[in-house]
């Protein structure tokens, strides 16, 4: 089993949502975030004075799936994600040695 681990521009989120319904995702976590990276950040001017804004929000799409499931969810969530500019995000994947279903006592693929 595997994690896979999306952090994503929050303005894309809906888009990449959509594109896992296409390959029937039913479990993830979402949660909004902040970053930084290459992008950097921004420069605003507030009443005249300029102020840089660091960290940016995004939207971190964690999912635990099967092995052979991997290289799909990263595919779909890449073209979802893409604008081709700097700051789209990265995808990291971990493995999972255990699952269990709090409810069912299930384990590992089973509780997926």
């Amino acid at each position: 089993m595997k994690k896979v681990e999306a952090i994503v521009r929050a303005s894309k989120f809906e888009e990449v949502k959509d594109a896992l319904a296409q390959l029937d995702i039913k479990g993830m976590t979402v949660t909004h975030v902040l970053g930084c990276g290459h992008q950097g950040g921004k420069t605003n001017v507030y009443r005249g004075s300029e102020y840089t804004v660091d960290l940016l929000p995004k939207v971190k799409v964690e999912i635990v799936t099967k092995d052979h499931m991997v290289d799909d969810l990263i595919s779909v969530i890449s073209k979802a994600a893409k604008t081709d500019k700097i700051g789209d995000g990265k995808i990291f994947v971990y493995s999972i040695d255990n699952v269990v279903r709090i409810r069912t006592g299930e384990i590992n693929e089973k509780a997926l």
